[in-house]
């Protein structure tokens, strides 16, 4: 073997070798730390309270027992797993200094972020085709939405969102890093292909339309059903009837505006050094307080739940 080819088969060694990554997160200053943990301890002691009250509250009260609380409770077990794939890790680094995580460690929590981002984008177009059964099918809602069709979408979304993050997996994972310090508090897609060696603009337009692929169709499902709802309910006669319809949706709806909002800001700002702290903000938003508005949302604005809560607390503790 000639000199050079050693030499260059060396150095692409070294490069996929990398088996950890160290994530930069918001800073070296260690005075900034100890603020930090207590503000995130305290987003994820309270997303987790919030989003485990809200499914217990489903599974035990007989009046929560409907597709609309069904899919509810799916929601807030998917904002519980968003969480504490990110926060623990975060809480840790905070306390311990340590930024390191390993190779495998930040593929796992990539894969599971995306797979969660997924299925909360088909989550939330079954939810919101079932409002739109109930707003303009009401008297086909009954057969239209019944247990075994909320399964089957329950089933659907899950799987699909694992199966559309699972391409983009492979194809990154067969790519040759030439750093390993990310610039961001978690192991997100972009960040990552930062590292890559070599010219990534075509890994990422193909990310770009495989994610548009998996992503558009239920986007579009969801955006559809809440033409029709507000077209349906801008024709009702009645002004206590357009009240009532408007209730029935109005929280799903502000979940679905905070969702889609924040996630087309992280990929409409170019992803450039001096945005690179915009970015951070608007990921913070989407992976961390997000998670912890949903419950709230739904238990503001929503009679069914407030009423099941103090039935709760009536129970167990009065």
């Amino acid at each position: 073997m000639k000199k050079g080819q050693l030499v260059e088969n060396t150095e692409l060694n070294n490069k996929t070798s990398i088996n950890e990554f160290i994530l930069l997160g918001f800073g070296n200053q260690k005075i900034r730390h100890i603020p930090l943990f207590l503000v995130f301890l305290l987003i994820y002691m309270g997303t987790m309270a919030g989003n485990l009250l809200i499914i217990l509250l489903v599974a035990l009260d007989q009046h929560l027992h409907t597709p609309m609380y069904f899919f509810l409770g799916n929601l807030s077990c998917l904002e519980a797993c968003c969480s504490s794939n990110i926060l623990p890790r975060m809480l840790s680094s905070f306390l311990t200094g340590r930024k390191v995580i390993s190779y495998k460690a930040c593929f796992v929590q990539h894969y599971l972020f995306g797979s969660f981002a997924s299925v909360e984008c088909y989550l939330l177009s079954a939810m919101s085709y079932d409002r739109y059964l109930a707003i303009c099918k009401p008297l086909h809602y009954v057969t239209m939405m019944n247990g075994k069709i909320c399964f089957r979408l329950i089933t659907f979304s899950w799987i699909s969102g694992f199966l559309a993050t699972a391409v983009t997996q492979i194809f990154m994972s067969q790519s040759v890093l030439c750093d390993n310090k990310i610039d961001h508090f978690f192991c997100d897609t972009f960040p990552i292909i930062e590292l890559f060696c070599g010219d990534t603009y075509y890994l990422k337009l193909f990310l770009y339309v495989l994610c548009s692929i998996f992503t558009f169709p239920p986007s579009i499902l969801t955006l559809t059903s809440y033409i029709f709802i507000i077209v349906a309910i801008m024709r009702m006669p009645s002004t206590v009837g357009k009240q009532k319809a408007f209730s029935t949706c109005s929280s799903h709806l502000l979940v679905v505006t905070i969702f889609y909002g924040i996630l087309m800001s992280i990929y409409v700002v170019p992803n450039t050094n001096k945005l690179n702290g915009l970015h951070k903000v608007l990921s913070l938003f989407y992976t961390i307080l997000t998670p912890m508005l949903n419950p709230i949302i739904y238990s503001l604005r929503n009679k069914e739940v407030k009423d099941a809560f103090k039935k709760f607390i009536t129970f167990f503790f009065l």
